[in-house]
């Protein structure tokens, strides 16, 4: 799908302001509700916009832990991986995991309770045999940045390149 300055225009108000309301979305990126609401929805259609979701600010909600893990797989065969993805849809504490290339395999993000709930699971995953050989943790002190709009620019370079429309 080719994009125009106007496409990235959108992309870019939706990253940071999801719940903006389709004529401010229109006014913000200087065009007329329909054919906001025209591109919008082709955005959508070709999956450039997988959803919309809330920043949920959970320290006001319960105390937790937030835990990055990096993941090293036994054996590294293709049907050991998929055993590993497909048995982190059971634990809801795995909020998110990249497959990575370099010395890990996979790096997940938990949030739990407590650092004692985090051993349980960590604890349930080595039972459940879902392939993990080695696991190194690191506990998040403090969030530093998070939840930014991808940078389109840097991504795709010169914007000279997009017409607006």
């Amino acid at each position: 799908m080719k994009l125009d300055a106007r496409d990235l225009d959108i992309l870019r108000v939706l990253a940071r302001e999801g719940r903006i309301t389709k004529a401010d979305l229109a006014e913000r990126v200087g065009l007329s509700p329909t054919p906001c609401w025209n591109r919008l929805k082709r955005l959508e259609e070709a999956g450039l916009i997988e959803g919309y979701a809330a920043r949920i600010n959970l320290k006001k909600i319960a105390h937790h832990v937030t835990v990055f893990v990096a993941v090293e797989i036994a054996g590294h065969t293709a049907a050991r991986m998929q055993t590993f993805e497909a048995a982190l849809a059971h634990y809801d504490e795995v909020v998110a995991c990249w497959a990575l290339g370099g010395g890990f395999d996979y790096l997940m993000q938990i949030v739990t309770r407590d650092i004692d709930a985090y051993q349980r699971l960590i604890d349930a995953m080595l039972e459940a045999q879902i392939g993990v050989s080695r696991y190194f943790t690191y506990i998040v002190t403090k969030p530093v940045k998070s939840g930014g709009a991808p940078p389109f620019d840097l991504l795709l370079g010169d914007q000279s390149n997009f017409r607006k429309s």
